[in-house]
C-alpha cells in the first residue's frame, strides 16, 4: 500500500534533493539524516520521517547511500518523467520562466509559449517558440500536453484557465494572482508571490520586534 505524504513533506524533498546534489564529490558516499538535517538546519526527527517515506535505504550507524538516496527522491517525485507543458503568457515573467533551463533537472519541459501580443510571436526565448493563442489547441492535442501555466495579469487568469482546461490540461501552475475556479479533478498549484512577500514581511517584524524587546 501506497505511504501517505502531506503537501508540507513534499515541499521539503526537492530542498533535500537539491543539498545531496550540491555535496562536493569527495564527500562521504553515505548521509544519514542527522547530518542532513544539520546541514539544512532543520530537525532530526522531520526529516527522518521524510526519508523514510520515500526511501527504505537508510542502515543504523550508516545512514543512506548519497547516490541512492538522490536517486529514490527523484523517483518518488517523478523527476525521471518528461512533463510537456504550455506557458500562457510571455511577459516578463512568463520568459523568464522560459529562459530557465533547471526545469529539465526536475522533469518539466516547456514545449511552447502563447500570447496574444503580435510582437512577440513568431520570436523564441530560452529556445522555446512563442505562439499566438489560437495555436494552443493544435500544440495541446499534438504532444499530449497535460501540465499548463499561467503567468498572465490577474484579470486573464480565469479565461485563460478555461481555455487550458477546455484543451486537456488537468493540472496548472498559478503565477496569477487569482483564485481560480476549476472543476473536480483539475489540479491547481498557485505561486502567490504577494502572499509570500507579506508572510516574509510579518516574519521580519516579529523578528525585529523581539530584538528590539
Amino acid at each position: 500500500m501506497e505511504k501517505e505524504i502531506s503537501r508540507a513533506t513534499l515541499k521539503r524533498l526537492p530542498t533535500y534533493l537539491s543539498y545531496l546534489k550540491a555535496l562536493p564529490s569527495e564527500a562521504s558516499a553515505n548521509i544519514s539524516a542527522t547530518a542532513l538535517a544539520a546541514g539544512l538546519h532543520m530537525g532530526e526527527v522531520q526529516v527522518r520521517k521524510d526519508l523514510a517515506l520515500v526511501s527504505d535505504g537508510g542502515r543504523p550507524k550508516i545512514g543512506y547511500n548519497r547516490e541512492h538516496l538522490i536517486a529514490d527522491i527523484e523517483n518518488f517525485l517523478g523527476y525521471g518523467n518528461s512533463n510537456d507543458a504550455v506557458l500562457i503568457g510571455a511577459g516578463k515573467l512568463g520568459r523568464a520562466l522560459l529562459g530557465y533551463g533547471g526545469f529539465a533537472e526536475y522533469g518539466l519541459n516547456i514545449v511552447a509559449a502563447f500570447d496574444a501580443n503580435d510582437t512577440l510571436i513568431g520570436t523564441t526565448n530560452g529556445g522555446k517558440p512563442i505562439m499566438h493563442l489560437s495555436r494552443l489547441g493544435e500544440v495541446c492535442q499534438r504532444y499530449k500536453i497535460k501540465i499548463g501555466i499561467i503567468t498572465v495579469p490577474a484579470e486573464y487568469a480565469q479565461g485563460v484557465c478555461d481555455l487550458l482546461i477546455e484543451n486537456g490540461i488537468l493540472a496548472i501552475w498559478n503565477f496569477a494572482p487569482k483564485h481560480l475556479n476549476v472543476p473536480d479533478g483539475i489540479l491547481v498549484q498557485n505561486e502567490n508571490m504577494a502572499a509570500s512577500l507579506a508572510l516574509l514581511c510579518k516574519h521580519l517584524n516579529e523578528r525585529m520586534q523581539g530584538q528590539d524587546g
